[in-house]
Order: structure tokens, then C-alpha cells, then sequence
């Protein structure tokens, strides 16, 4: 066995699952409970469920073709090669808005939770102040360079892990059975479903991670197949749980004035407060709630100013690196400064952008994989043409679902 081979067989199962798992579940966790309101706990389960699914063939289908590369090849090579120079420019454009839109998203979370953070220290901030002191503080670890992003990352994250079980433990424990499988309000609950679809899409998010997989572990399908797996399955228990907490404590009518009040995350996590059972886990939440969505801007923001950087041609040199800062941060910044309230309508936009490069190309890859590779014996997902059909679809309708609520044709729990 070659050195290269002995390198690949230590890698760890669990770092890469752990990879996929920390990509998946972030801030956008925040919407979930608030669209999820009108269908409530049982059809929001079946709904993450079957995107849960259709998210983790798309990801083997891009795995497949991902296969037939070289270790290291990105996105963009495998759109070029496989479908053209159109489709290369539009899954590009659409990777890209959807990096600009979520960090605009985290900005407007980020000053909305930490507007909630300090009024319970007795400091009243404007919430769009509180968005630009969050995307200043953060942005500046970005600038400063991408070891300070991994480093900072990985304390957050593991910051995240305890509080999230401190308080979401704690939550479960006090789960009303009543509110969480008898919700009051009105009953109707299935036609809520289609426009929270988008919502779902936007939190089962890691396709970014596969060729990065592929170059880590080399061209060994059974090992990221099972990274993949098991690392969006702890996303989907972790949702399940967090959908129960939340539910099982505040009732179907409560999430009306969480609604009307933008259902950003700060008013979520503040309804939250009001029944946990102490001062001391009702810290918790809140700092979960604040290292969440830090640790989300600055994988996304990274991910953006790495992605610009190469797209204009900035250096690494300080003069370089602000260039690339100013186009990272300034415009989601604007938007913050002048939306201060659009966490829910950014996450149903980057959901849009996202059914493209998340479902519809990694079908139509596989697609033409198979006829331009036909001769070669490689991974191929099982299912044939008719699952490459069902998760175009999927994509497809979870794209139009999002445009016919904007129109105000789908049904809106409000």
C-alpha cells in the first residue's frame, strides 16, 4: 500500500461527517420553527424528512460525477465539463447570490439576537446599529486571515454544541404534550406545507463540502457516502429536536405574534425566555443563539471572500485582502443597515438560488455523466433516471413554491 493510500485509509470517518454536519446546521435553524408554524409538529417532520432525502441523493449525484474527476476539481470544473459554459455562469451566479443573500441574512440575525442579548443588560441599541457592530466585529476576523476564521470557528462551534444541549435539553424536558400533538388555532395545517418547502431546502445546505470530501479522502465513495450520510442525519435529528422544543413550549397561536413581529431571531429566542424555567438556561439559549448565527456568518463570509477574491483577482496583501472586504461586506452591510428585519425573506431567497446548484444541476451532471462516462465502472447512485427525475422536481417545485408565496398565492400562516 502506497504512502498516499495509508494517508487516505487514517482519515476519520467522524471529521468528515462532522465537516458535513457543521455546514448544515447553523443560524437558518432559526426560521424553521416560525415557517413551520401554520403545519405544525407533524407535518414539519414529514417535510424535513422527505427533503432530507431528496438533499442527500442530490449530493450523491454530485458525488457521482464528482467520481469521475480528479481529486480537487471544484464545482466549477464539473459544470464546465459536464453541461457548458450557460449552466457554468448560472450555477456560478447562483453560488454566489446565495453567499451574498445569507450573509445578509446573518447580519439581520445577528443584530436582531444581539439587540436581544444586550436589552437584557439594560442596553438599547437600534436593531440596525446592532447589525453593523455584529458584521464589523466578525468581518474583521475575516479580513485578518482564514486561520482566525478556523480558529475562532472552532471554539464557537464547540461552544455551540454545549449550550445548544444545555438549553435544548432543558426545553425537551418541558415539552407540552398538548401544545406539541393538539395545537390550538385554526385547523388546517397540510396546504402550510408548500411554502415552507423552500425554508427546509435552505437548512439541508452542504453540497459546497462535497469535492472538498472527494479531495480530502481521495476517490473512496463508501467512506463519503457514509460522511455525507451520517453527517445530514445528525442535521435532521437536531431540527426534529429543536422543532419539539419549540413547539412543545410555545403554542400554534403564540407563533401569530412572533410572525407579526418579523420572526426574527431575536423575538424567537425572546418568546423562548419567557417559559424556560431559569435565568441560567435562559442564558444558555441566548448564547447559542449568538454563537450560531457568529459561526454561520463566518463560514459563509469566508466562503464569499475566498470566492471573490479569485473572481476579481485580489492578492493576499493587505491592500488586496481590503479590496476583497469591501466587496464582501459592504453591500449585505447596506442591506442591513436598511432592512434590519429580513432574516425570514433572505433565507426564502437563498433557498431559490440554492434549488439550482443543490438539486437541478447535480441531476442534470449525473445525467450527462453517465453518457459521457458511460464506459467507465464507477459509483453510480441506485435509482436510475426516475430518481434523477424525482430530485430535479423536487427542485424545481421547491423553486416555484417560493415565487408563488412572494405572489401571494400560497397559503402564509400569519
Amino acid at each position: 500500500m502506497s504512502s498516499t493510500q495509508t494517508q487516505l485509509k487514517n482519515k476519520s470517518l467522524l471529521g468528515g461527517a462532522m465537516i458535513i454536519a457543521g455546514t448544515t446546521v447553523g443560524a437558518g435553524m432559526f426560521s424553521l420553527p416560525v415557517v413551520s408554524a401554520g403545519m405544525w409538529f407533524g407535518y414539519s417532520i414529514v417535510m424535513l424528512i422527505g427533503i432530507w432525502f431528496c438533499m442527500l441523493v442530490s449530493g450523491l449525484l454530485l458525488l457521482e460525477t464528482n467520481l469521475h474527476f480528479k481529486p480537487g476539481d471544484s464545482f466549477d470544473t464539473l459544470t464546465k465539463v459536464t453541461l457548458g459554459q450557460f449552466w457554468r455562469i448560472v450555477n456560478g451566479l447562483s453560488i454566489a447570490f446565495v453567499l451574498y443573500i445569507l450573509t445578509y441574512a446573518y447580519i439581520s440575525g445577528g443584530g436582531s439576537i444581539v439587540n436581544h442579548t444586550l436589552s437584557g443588560m439594560g442596553i438599547n441599541l437600534p436593531q440596525s446599529l446592532a447589525g453593523l457592530v455584529f458584521a464589523a466585529l466578525l468581518a474583521a476576523v475575516v479580513v485578518i486571515s482564514t486561520k482566525a476564521v478556523d480558529r475562532i470557528t472552532t471554539v464557537m462551534i464547540g461552544g455551540m454544541i454545549i449550550t445548544f444541549f444545555l438549553a435544548v435539553g432543558n426545553l425537551l424536558i418541558d415539552v407540552d404534550s398538548v401544545k406539541l400533538l393538539v395545537p390550538d388555532g385554526e385547523a388546517s395545517y397540510a396546504p402550510y406545507i408548500l411554502a415552507a418547502l423552500p425554508f427546509g431546502l435552505a437548512s439541508f445546505g452542504y453540497h459546497g463540502n462535497v469535492p472538498s470530501l472527494v479531495k480530502y479522502y481521495g476517490k473512496q465513495p463508501k467512506v463519503i457516502i457514509k460522511a455525507i450520510f451520517i453527517g445530514t442525519f445528525i442535521a435532521l435529528v437536531i431540527y426534529s429536536c429543536w422543532l419539539a422544543a419549540t413547539m412543545g413550549n410555545i403554542s400554534r397561536s403564540s407563533f401569530s405574534d412572533i410572525i407579526a413581529q418579523g420572526g426574527n431571531m431575536g423575538v424567537l429566542v425572546g418568546a423562548l425566555s419567557e417559559v424556560m424555567s431559569s435565568s441560567w438556561l435562559n442564558t444558555m439559549l441566548t448564547l447559542f443563539a449568538n454563537l450560531a448565527v457568529a459561526s454561520s456568518f463566518l463560514g459563509v463570509t469566508l466562503g464569499l471572500f475566498d470566492y471573490l477574491a479569485d473572481l476579481f483577482g485580489f492578492d493576499e496583501s493587505s491592500n488586496g485582502r481590503l479590496k476583497t472586504a469591501v466587496v464582501t461586506f459592504i453591500p449585505p452591510t447596506v442591506l442591513g443597515l436598511l432592512f434590519p428585519n429580513g432574516f425570514l425573506m433572505a433565507i426564502g431567497f437563498a433557498a431559490l438560488a440554492a434549488t439550482i446548484w443543490t438539486a437541478i444541476v447535480p441531476a442534470m451532471m449525473a445525467y450527462q455523466s453517465r453518457k459521457m462516462f458511460a464506459d467507465e465502472t464507477s459509483y453510480r447512485v441506485p435509482g436510475g433516471t426516475p430518481l434523477l427525475a424525482v430530485v430535479m422536481l423536487f427542485g424545481i417545485v421547491t423553486g416555484a413554491c417560493h415565487l408563488l408565496a412572494m405572489a401571494d398565492l400560497l397559503p402564509v400562516y400569519q
